[in-house]
């Protein structure tokens, strides 16, 4: 089954606490992830493993790391990819910390987004 932590798979037990945590009922929540109802229940109940896609859908879905759902770390708020990004380094501007994981994610696509713009634009001007 899914990953023990003291004898205990943490998956079922994570995915059911988050679900309460958003007053979903077992169908609402297969519902929104597009997954039957008898499905999502087996993944609480850790009768069955979600897929690597699904795994990474429910973290989206739930706002946590894979590594949280699993039981291998026990913040659920992962570590911003910017701050594991080392060609991109704005965590230290002004502000940027006091953004929701969310927000910081935005930035982080829009500066990629400008250095790919960049980048088309130097190109088409050696043309």
């Amino acid at each position: 089954m899914g990953i023990k932590k003291g004898g205990i798979v943490l998956l079922g037990i994570r995915l059911k606490q988050l679900r309460q945590q958003k007053r979903l009922t077992q169908e609402e929540t297969a519902k929104l992830l597009n997954i039957s109802r008898g499905t999502y229940a087996h993944y609480e109940i850790d009768k069955r493993q979600p897929d690597f896609v699904t795994l990474e859908k429910l973290a989206d879905f739930f706002g946590v790391s894979i590594d949280y759902l699993l039981g291998r770390v026990d913040d659920p708020h992962p570590l911003p990819q910017l701050l594991r990004d080392p060609s991109i380094n704005i965590s230290a501007y002004e502000g940027y910390q006091d953004l929701s994981p969310k927000e910081q994610e935005i930035v982080k696509e829009q500066v990629r987004h400008t250095i790919k713009m960049l980048k088309e634009l130097k190109e088409k001007n050696k043309q």
